[in-house]
């Protein structure tokens, strides 16, 4: 079986959404003074690669705990995003050569290439993101989430978050943030899973991404 991991690792000097406070991980107890190590882990639930559910920003949307477990596993698709530049749209050219690809797929995975620059100020730039018209694909489709290797759905500087309000308004979806190694997961369907911590009333929560292929 091959395995590529999709995840970014969570730690103290990570990358964080501008506003919010990097993770702290605190040694809570040691091998040497209770013979044992225990870590007290202290972040915002929207931290390196993680899933929006509806509730993060509809008040009466489903919530991430209120998933079944099936929505975090499927057939993926990646969708090479990386021959656009900064502050272009993601759009149907770049979906079509796909053809009925896409529309087996259970998450879109749109790889812009963006994740060569986790952990410089570059990566809070003006990424590529996706338009109307991918949206509006995404939403009449059956997809279970779609994902991307940037820091949001939206642009940085959409303080109104107006692609996640119209991809959640009427939608049980999830949306990743934060993935990486996209590049590395070829053209065809793959085996994925996202399955994010069961935390209560979650409004998101870090995810541990895999690919895979059987052999």
């Amino acid at each position: 079986m091959k395995v590529i991991d999709l995840t970014h690792t969570i730690c103290e000097h990570m990358p964080v959404y501008p506003g919010t406070e990097p993770p702290r991980l605190t040694t809570a107890n040691t091998y040497e003074t209770d013979g044992f190590k225990e870590t007290l882990v202290q972040l915002y639930s929207h931290t390196g690669t993680h899933m929006d559910p509806p509730a993060h920003l509809f008040a009466t949307g489903t919530t991430l705990d209120q998933f079944a477990p099936q929505q975090f596993i499927g057939r993926a698709l990646v969708i090479d995003c990386r021959a656009l530049r900064e502050g272009d749209a993601i759009t149907m050219a770049q979906l079509r050569p796909y053809g009925e690809k896409a529309r087996q797929a259970d998450f879109l995975l749109f790889c812009t290439g963006w994740d060569s620059r986790w952990g410089t100020e570059a990566y809070f730039g003006d990424y590529p993101c996706v338009d109307d018209e991918v949206l509006d694909y995404i939403l009449r489709g059956e997809y279970k989430g779609i994902g991307f290797d940037v820091i949001g759905l939206d642009p940085i500087a959409d303080a109104n978050l107006t692609r996640h309000k119209k991809l959640f308004r009427e939608k049980d979806i999830v949306n990743i943030e934060n993935l990486k190694n996209l590049h590395l997961c070829g053209e065809d369907l793959f085996h994925f899973s996202c399955f994010p911590l069961k935390l209560a009333d979650s409004d998101g929560a870090p995810v541990r991404a895999i690919a895979w292929w059987e052999d």
